[in-house]
């Protein structure tokens, strides 16, 4: 089971090249962080290549997908992070849906998303790149279009390429639907990257009412062998959490 600090949340007291040394000196082999247009992309080059260190996944260009109006400036954006995905060895991009709008019908604004996933499939398999399609509970994101996991499955069948898969959130999906497990087993083959913080409160696993031995112990019976984000602010010590984290992994069967 691999696991990918993500060092938006975690370390955050240090700077960029000295969080990626602690998470190289925890064990981990990867790490993720969330938008590239504000980091030094020459310096995560450098410093990740020096450690070792995979990336596995990053957001795309911010722009929205239900808005057909923006559908140039999201498809210019993508191939902007394409480029830096290449610089930086990493073969997955995350990408968010756009807020709903008012104006607009849903089923338009559905298949727009539609649309627009169709239209980047081809760019990504001439890459050979993965985007994923986070939904996110509308709880701490109001407004969000996608939320419901049963819906973006079906994006994801609509949209049929392989180069376009669900980010399983289980900290969204806990506050959206719950329901975890039986999601998980049944759309696996749909999901290219998982996120895990516990709620409430998106800290570490253990903290809240998530029973992460069972979900993680679920996933690793799916054969599942891709990334799974973390993505949470620790309430203890970072470190402390981390190797908490791993204890537990390790201990699966």
């Amino acid at each position: 089971m691999r696991l990918s600090p993500c060092i938006e949340m975690l370390f955050r007291e240090e700077s960029i090249p000295a969080r990626l040394q602690l998470v190289k000196e925890l064990g981990f082999s990867g790490f993720e962080f969330w938008g590239w247009e504000d980091k030094d992309v020459d310096e995560l080059i450098q410093v990740s290549t020096e450690l070792g260190l995979s990336v596995t996944a990053f957001c795309t260009v911010s722009a929205s997908l239900v808005d057909a109006k923006q559908r140039d400036a999201y498809i210019e954006g993508l191939k902007r992070s394409i480029d830096v995905a290449r610089r930086l060895g990493c073969r997955q991009l995350i990408t968010q849906t756009g807020t709903e709008l008012n104006t607009v019908p849903r089923d338009d604004q559905l298949l727009s998303l539609i649309d627009g996933l169709n239209a980047c499939a081809p760019i990504l398999e001439t890459n050979k790149m993965i985007l994923l399609v986070e939904p996110l509970n509308v709880v701490d994101h109001r407004g969000y279009f996608l939320s419901r996991s049963v819906e973006a499955f079906d994006i994801i069948r609509a949209v049929n390429s392989p180069h376009v898969r669900i980010l399983y959130d289980v900290y969204h999906q806990q506050i959206t639907e719950g329901n975890l497990i039986p999601t998980i087993r049944q759309n696996i083959d749909l999901i290219g990257h998982f996120h895990i913080a516990d709620h409430p409160g998106r800290h570490e696993p253990g903290t809240g009412e998530i029973n992460y031995r069972s979900v993680l112990q679920a996933i690793k019976d799916t054969g599942y062998d891709g990334w799974i984000g973390l993505e949470y602010r620790p309430k203890q010590d970072t470190k402390v959490a981390l190797e908490n984290l791993l204890n537990l992994v390790n201990s699966l069967r």
